[in-house]
């Protein structure tokens, strides 16, 4: 079944075009990645999804439509954004961060087991329950701003380059964490990442952006199967 669908969907800074005409689709459960160079409107795509840039075209999730909605409404449908620069509260603590991110839960009990499970998949963030989020390393926010997320319990989770600024080890150390949190709670996933070799170790299929277009689609094999790909975003 499918999940959130994008069509022809056009966005704008202004008077300047980012989006020409971008088209992918994400099934429930499963993980498309997008890939691009810079400008290429990655982060513009999950900034329509989530309402904080105005879009044109076909944007649904579970058959509604998202456009015209705000990003508080986008979120209370299930979807969770962790933003490119991560966004935790750096003056909250870690405790209270991943609180925040239950803050529309009644489920008290199942929050409580929630938080649990983040710190077993995120073991570095146990010691740091009381420390305040900017007093974390560029990993430990990471790992904080998707467990964040999860407390929301998104039938989407929208992950916008979390490679980012991060030293390959433990970028590798997130990306096996987000992949076990995948298989464990079924979450679908749309993955900007500017890492594709990262990027391909999460995804099923992805999607290539060219100047806000949707280029190419294909299955993670078969895009790094061509040369073009190869060349372009895996250092081959």
């Amino acid at each position: 079944m499918t999940l959130l669908e994008l069509a022809d969907v056009t966005a704008s800074y202004g008077p300047v075009r980012v989006l020409e005409g971008v088209s992918l689709s994400v099934p429930d459960g499963g993980a498309v990645g997008i890939l691009g160079a810079n400008g290429a409107g990655k982060t513009t795509t999950l900034r329509a999804i989530c309402g904080t840039v105005r879009a044109d075209g076909r944007i649904t999730f579970d058959g509604r439509d998202l456009r015209g909605l705000r990003p508080d409404q986008v979120a209370a449908l299930g979807i969770a954004h962790v933003p490119e620069g991560r966004g935790t509260l750096g003056r909250l603590s870690v405790l209270d961060n991943l609180r925040v991110g239950a803050y529309l839960r009644k489920d008290r009990k199942a929050v409580s087991a929630d938080v649990e499970y983040c710190l077993d998949l995120f073991p570095q963030l146990r010691a740091r329950l009381s420390s305040s989020a900017a007093a974390l390393s560029g990993g430990e926010q990471q790992m904080l701003a998707v467990a964040r997320a999860f407390l929301a319990r998104p039938r989407l989770l929208l992950l916008d380059e979390a490679s980012l600024g991060l030293a390959p080890g433990t970028a590798k150390t997130v990306y096996e964490a987000i992949g076990r949190l995948r298989r464990e709670s079924g979450i679908a996933m749309l993955v900007v990442e500017q890492n594709a070799n990262l990027a391909f170790t999460l995804v099923d299929t992805a999607v290539v952006l060219e100047t806000g277009r949707t280029v190419l689609t294909g299955t993670a094999a078969e895009l790094k199967g061509m040369d073009e790909i190869r060349r372009a975003y895996l250092g081959g």
